[in-house]
């Protein structure tokens, strides 16, 4: 089995909404809990108030909207799979958050008018759409004056443990892997450099645009079979990749990955493994 001919290609590929529906589940449960953390600093680093008007655009189940629902912010989450956002619906539900709804929407083109909210955030969302500029303006439009724009994204996939080990794995069992494409790199690393989401913010429109790399990510794994979860319910292209492997070559890149956790932890506490964050914030 030879995977050299089509992986590469694949990262760059934007995965149909369909796809995204069949991870939310997943997504929800392994991925989203972790993010609370640094999605708690971005909103700070926003200057998100109680009863501010909040869009989270292309929100997943919520890592972003929900802890700005929980500071009382006035929330509507969007994304184009709608099973993501029943995923956040439910929550909402549960945790009886008030002033909380979403809507299947895509981020390149907001059903919502001028100059609507106070703050218009995104966390691991528009930094993977195949238009990131269009999504940026769309972003900033329908914020008003004086209000601000945050946009969460990964740092250097060369510093993102959890997708290097992965790699690591993968490479040890199929030799011919090609691994990640750097030029261009995949969609969700297009502005793994702050420089270009800083200026990315700029060309949208923003100004007194800053960018905090002080932030990483914390995955905590206590197994192979954890870690599979987590790459495989983080996007659609895991399992894409994955799905060239027979079921032995599968289990076998999870007992590498035990081999590999196993080295990393102290033994008595899970292996931690940390991606960089960029915190992009600016005003309109």
């Amino acid at each position: 089995m030879s995977m050299d001919a089509r992986t590469p290609a694949n990262h760059h590929e934007v995965p149909p909404a369909e796809a995204w529906d069949a991870i939310a589940a997943g997504y929800d449960e392994f991925v989203a809990p972790g993010e609370a953390s640094f999605a708690h600093a971005g909103l700070v680093l926003a200057g998100l108030q109680v009863g501010d008007r909040f869009l989270d655009v292309a929100a997943g189940p919520g890592g972003l909207s929900l802890p700005a629902a929980r500071l009382g912010a006035r929330v509507l989450a969007t994304d184009w799979s709608p099973v993501m956002v029943e995923r956040f619906t439910v929550h909402v539900r549960e945790e009886g958050l008030r002033d909380a709804a979403a809507r299947v929407m895509d981020a390149h083109a907001l059903d919502v008018g001028d100059d609507t909210f106070d703050v218009t955030g995104s966390q691991f969302g528009v930094m993977l759409v195949p238009d990131q500029p269009a999504a940026l303006r769309e972003m900033v439009r329908v914020t008003r004056p004086g209000g601000r724009v945050l946009v969460i994204a990964y740092g250097s996939p060369a510093e993102f443990e959890a997708l290097q080990f992965f790699i690591s794995a993968l490479l040890a069992v199929v030799p011919e892997f090609a691994g990640l494409p750097d030029d261009p790199p995949p969609l969700e690393f297009q502005v793994a450099d702050p420089d270009v989401l800083r200026r990315r913010l700029i060309d949208a429109g923003l100004r007194d645009v800053m960018v905090d790399t002080d932030h990483r990510e914390r995955i905590e794994c206590r197994s192979g079979q954890e870690l599979w979860n987590w790459m495989l319910s983080s996007n659609p292209i895991a399992g894409m990749i994955v799905g060239d492997l027979t079921t032995d070559q599968q289990a076998t890149v999870r007992q590498v990955l035990d081999d590999m956790l196993r080295e990393r932890a102290d033994g008595t506490r899970p292996a931690e493994l940390f991606a960089p964050l960029n915190i992009g914030v600016g005003t309109k």
